[in-house]
């Protein structure tokens, strides 16, 4: 027996892009069966058109492949034999496209009452957009984000990764285990739903809170950030560094580590109000100082004083530093014809069954008939099924 914690689960990933393998890659590297249904054609998914992508082979590792013509009834009834034992689907289905190839969540609890039904919609099952398509970009705006981000004189700015998508993704996976957490206790599965846009604005947390508490619309700071003064970018004698303080012990710590002990009793900056309302002064004094060293130097002086500093790298260095290469994140995955790769791996860690890469990506259909036959498939019926090209 597998000892890895998921290993009793059996997935059905009906999910193209990039939100729902993200949901999925948690249950794969803890062990759980993932299926992945793809169309006969390989088409429909932006991430398939390069099987061999980084961009891929990372999302879709730990998956089994097989091809189904969901637009066909022939294929929709197979799709709903294997329904009857997985324990999870989870699809990104526009609503009313579910619906009409009746494979929502009525119509697959009713043939499996124990099913955990996870949708990943751009924005929501139900509402005036819930027919809309839309992508990462559109949430970051819709969301909040974009406005938040940036300069306040050069407009809008997206975040260079795909914060809605991969929330989204993640949000699914923890409501999918919740569900079936739950499923322990009643013995019912149950519709787990996310969408790009509410997982969007829950990332913005206290930036949210200060227009539903305070009345107040944040504007865009650029590395400002609001009321914790000084943190942000602060340039080096050969580049840039970042420092955060939290109080004013922390200031202080501050103050003495860059030997501008002045600025610790200068009435602009004694409270942490004030230090907000002068901080563009503050922040110049600060960097008056800075400019004088190297950011390696202050990083290794203000850690040594407890005050919080890093560097700010490109990935080439981020995955050469020696504390991402402790942390693991970065794992090894043999491919069949790519050979040897590394992909990011997962950022949490169990003590006793940690998370496995033990399979590439599939090829388009590779293990159609390894699962088939183990959902019960004749291999009569299987030679029909490719004979009408349902799979």
């Amino acid at each position: 027996m597998s000892r890895l914690p998921l290993s009793h689960i059996r997935v059905l990933d009906l999910s193209r892009v990039r939100a729902g393998p993200t949901c999925v890659k948690f249950f794969g590297d803890f062990g759980a069966d993932v299926i992945k249904v793809e169309r006969t054609d390989g088409e429909g998914d932006p991430m398939g058109d390069d099987r061999y992508s980084s961009d891929y082979v990372n999302a879709q590792r730990n998956k089994r492949g097989i091809t189904l013509d969901l637009k066909r009834p022939e294929g929709v009834a197979v799709l709903k034999r294997l329904i009857e034992t997985v324990d999870v689907v989870v699809e990104n289905f526009r609503p009313d496209v579910k619906h009409r190839l009746g494979i929502d969540y009525d119509s697959l609890s009713a043939i499996n009452p124990r099913l955990v039904y996870t949708s990943i919609s751009a924005f929501g099952e139900t509402g005036p957009y819930s027919a809309r398509p839309g992508f990462d970009l559109i949430a970051q705006g819709m969301g909040g984000l974009m406005w938040l981000t940036g300069y306040a004189d050069r407009g809008p700015l997206r975040a260079g990764i795909s914060p809605a998508d991969v929330s989204a993704g993640i949000f699914a996976a923890i409501g999918a285990m919740i569900a079936l957490i739950e499923r322990e206790r009643s013995g019912k599965g149950q519709w787990v739903q996310a969408n790009l846009l509410s997982s969007q604005i829950m990332l913005l947390d206290y930036q949210a809170m200060s227009w539903l508490m305070d009345g107040h619309i944040p504007q865009q700071r650029a590395n400002d950030r609001p009321k914790i003064v000084p943190t942000g970018v602060y340039k080096a004698k050969d580049g840039y560094f970042t420092i955060s303080t939290v109080g004013n012990d922390s200031y202080h710590r501050l103050c003495s580590a860059i030997g501008a002990l002045e600025l610790s009793s200068d009435p602009r900056f004694v409270t942490a109000d004030l230090r907000e309302s002068n901080r563009d002064a503050l922040n110049a004094s600060i960097e008056a100082a800075t400019s004088q060293n190297t950011a390696s130097a202050w990083i290794e002086c203000l850690n040594a004083a407890g005050v919080p500093a890093g560097p700010i790298y490109k990935l080439d260095e981020m995955f050469s530093d020696p504390q991402v290469k402790e942390i693991g994140i970065v794992q090894s995955l043999n491919h069949p014809k790519l050979g040897h790769v590394e992909i990011l791996g997962q950022p949490i860690k169990l003590s006793r069954t940690p998370a496995e890469i033990r399979r590439a990506p599939p090829e388009l259909g590779e293990h159609t008939d390894e699962v088939l036959a183990e959902f019960g498939f004749e291999p009569a019926e299987v030679a029909e099924l490719r004979r009408l090209r349902v799979i």
